[in-house]
């Protein structure tokens, strides 16, 4: 695989794997003796936002600036609101930020003119 293909394919398979990994923390919703049908709502809830990050990644698809600024502001967000848990923000805003930084550095350089990309072997 080329870098140039390897940097357009890493922050959408990343994005993809991020919203995998989060959703498990929605199976959370089947414990406590509950039935199945008793949970889904509750597990409902709990993947929902990752339905819409997945939507996300599916937009930054196409435009990738909206994937570096959604996954980088999340990113700052979880961090803020888990200030006290080093280890939350480590496991959840670092997915995050690092998507959000690749898509932000794969649309920086779709954006160059190019003659920019070409190798020059003097």
């Amino acid at each position: 695989m080329r870098p140039g293909q390897l940097l357009r394919w890493s922050p959408r398979i990343l994005g993809v794997l991020v919203c995998l990994f989060l959703s498990l923390f929605s199976l959370d919703a089947f414990e406590g003796g509950k039935t199945f049908i008793q949970a889904l709502p509750d597990f409902a809830l709990h993947i929902s936002p990752m339905l819409v990050l997945l939507a996300v990644v599916g937009v930054a698809w196409r435009w990738e600036w909206v994937g570096g600024l959604v996954f980088t502001g999340l990113a700052a967000a979880y961090a803020v609101f888990a200030r006290d848990r080093m280890n939350w923000i480590l496991a959840i805003s670092g997915p995050l930020l690092l998507v959000g930084l690749l898509f932000t550095w794969s649309w920086l350089q779709h954006r160059k003119p190019a003659h920019l990309h070409e190798r020059h072997d003097r």
